[in-house]
């Protein structure tokens, strides 16, 4: 069998960083602690100053344990349409590394400043002590442009 991945190109590169730039939310893929079951969640999605996906989530979720556990983790990101087969709609997985972001530090500071510009109802729990902030380091991404179009991104194809 061939590799069914086409190589990435400006039009794709584009492409997928749109997606990222755009997602509001995502499904994050997580493995949960002390055994081999993956569990997906739904999670608010925004980018830090450098593009780089980011998400408040609180310590009684149980994405958060698992994190914590193995932080190598999935984002789902790209919505379908409102017509058609959703399989047509452009989707992009991102492979990433979750780094927990420390309460009280400047990082914390900047992405609470940050985040909550871009996602303001998120001010109603933000402060609450059990969230915290998560960046999710993408190391590669597959995106999926329609039937006969996935392509195959590094992490440096991805940044803006």
């Amino acid at each position: 069998m061939t590799d069914p991945y086409l190589p990435a190109d400006a039009e794709t590169r584009a492409q997928a960083r749109a997606l990222i730039d755009a997602a509001r939310h995502a499904a994050l893929a997580v493995l949960q602690p002390g055994g081999l079951n993956p569990s997906v969640s739904r999670i608010a999605l925004a980018t830090d100053a450098q593009g780089v996906p980011v998400s408040l989530i609180s310590a009684l979720a149980a994405h958060s344990a698992a994190l914590e556990a193995t932080p190598a983790c999935a984002l789902l990101i790209g919505e379908p349409g409102s017509k058609g087969d959703p399989l047509t709609h452009p989707r992009l997985t991102l492979h990433c590394i979750a780094q927990l972001i420390t309460r009280g530090t400047p990082e914390h500071d900047a992405l609470r400043t940050r985040y909550l510009q871009q996602r303001p109802k998120a001010g109603l729990y933000a402060d609450f002590g059990d969230f915290r902030f998560v960046r999710f380091a993408i190391t590669d991404g597959l995106l999926n442009a329609g039937f006969g179009k996935a392509v195959r991104l590094t992490g440096k194809e991805l940044s803006p």
